[in-house]
């Protein structure tokens, strides 16, 4: 551990800042102190996901945040998720979906006094909705009149000469969710055998990157072999003192009995999968983006800020994995 932290070590260290994904925004004792000590000024808040409404399959806002919260110590991004499903559609508006984008944005900030500089538009867009993705950032810009940034995923960067590279100020290259959410003993959130397949693209991508890292855990409920759903706020420490779960190997637990826990109901001999980040893993993470990288990033990003999550790492954890780049 010694070896990994002194081998992290350089100057201009970028700057830590958090995603905020819940629907209310109200910061926990620890989330307040965590932010604190980090000296964290900027935060990422998804103010709602645009989906597509179940009978008229037209694009809908989905949970918009509450502030419960002053956030004026704070620069706030407005993070837009949109359901790849919605830049699929044939006869999409897209002139009307950005302005009534913007204009909930507006909305949200005015109610809240919030006064923003950037917004970042969140999509795993795909070969098929490339074109109304493009459009729609587009729009975005030319309407909002702010800094632009999008999230980047792994395989938008190693094959960008197809995928495109929409027009905005910078990208977030989320550096999670890397493989199959699957029965097998595998980690899904964070793999470093499938991160070296697209590392080496990096340097060549054009766009200026920061990077999102995961601090998150879930569980994968798996039946008769069969994933049937992902489990969140589940982790080794819950699972441990719970009398109705064994623990089987390093990674998976089975129902002793049949039983519900968090609203959920598991079958005798249900099995669940923990995959968590764990420290080591955040550093690795860091010196294997810093090593091939062509420019640092200026923030590192952590998804997401949640006391549940903060709850599995050592105090100084943030400051170690910035000090990789």
């Amino acid at each position: 551990m010694v070896v990994l932290f002194s081998a992290c070590s350089k100057n201009d260290k970028p700057l830590i800042a958090f995603y905020y994904w819940k629907t209310n925004l109200k910061f926990s004792q620890t989330e307040k102190e965590v932010l604190k000590d980090n000296d964290v000024h900027k935060l990422y808040v998804r103010y709602f996901d645009i989906g597509l409404h179940p009978e008229t399959q037209s694009p809908i806002p989905i949970s918009p945040i509450h502030f419960q919260e002053n956030t004026q110590n704070f620069e706030i991004v407005p993070v837009v998720f949109i359901q790849n499903k919605v830049m699929l559609q044939t006869n999409l508006d897209i002139e009307d979906l950005a302005k009534k984008t913007i204009r909930l944005i507006d909305e949200i900030n005015k109610k809240n006094k919030i006064n923003y500089a950037e917004i970042q538009i969140d999509c795993d867009w795909t070969l098929n909705s490339k074109d109304n993705y493009l459009k729609f950032i587009e729009q975005i810009k030319k309407l909002s009149q702010k800094k632009l940034s999008a999230t980047i995923r792994l395989h938008q960067v190693k094959y960008f000469r197809k995928t495109k590279i929409p027009n905005v100020d910078h990208g977030v290259l989320m550096f999670y969710n890397m493989g199959t959410i699957a029965p097998d003993s595998l980690n899904s959130i964070y793999s470093k055998k499938i991160s070296a397949n697209y590392l080496k693209s990096l340097k060549k991508y054009p766009l200026d990157l920061d990077y999102a890292l995961p601090i998150y855990s879930w569980a994968v409920h798996i039946r008769n072999q069969k994933v049937i759903g992902l489990r969140s706020k589940l982790n080794f420490s819950e699972l441990k003192k719970d009398k109705n779960f064994v623990q089987i190997n390093a990674v998976f637990f089975k129902a002793r009995q049949s039983n519900y826990k968090n609203g959920v109901y598991y079958e005798e001999n249900d099995l669940l999968k923990i995959e968590s980040i764990s420290a080591e893993d955040l550093k690795e993470m860091g010196e294997d983006l810093s090593e091939n990288s062509a420019k640092a990033p200026k923030e590192i990003i952590f998804y997401d800020l949640d006391e549940f999550n903060l709850k599995s790492y050592e105090k100084n954890i943030f400051e170690q994995v910035i000090s990789c780049f």
